[in-house]
């Protein structure tokens, strides 16, 4: 996921979409834990993506609490 992808996205869309991500970054962490995890690198880009959604939804807040 490319942080481009995310500006283009309203607040409540991103709020979604980390949730999504929290759940697939909670599947993957049981699936490590009982040895069926396939790709341990989608673990850490889902944590990144998680990272990406935060700091974009920082980054829209304080542009709208400056706009007022």
């Amino acid at each position: 996921m490319k942080a481009n992808e995310l500006h283009d996205k309203t607040p409540d869309q991103l709020r979604d979409e980390l949730v999504n991500l929290k759940k697939e970054a909670f599947n993957l962490r049981f699936q490590q834990a009982t040895g069926q995890l396939e790709n341990p690198a989608r673990l850490r880009s889902v944590k990144r993506d998680v990272a990406r959604v935060h700091t974009v939804l920082n980054q829209k807040a304080a542009a709208a609490a400056s706009a007022e």
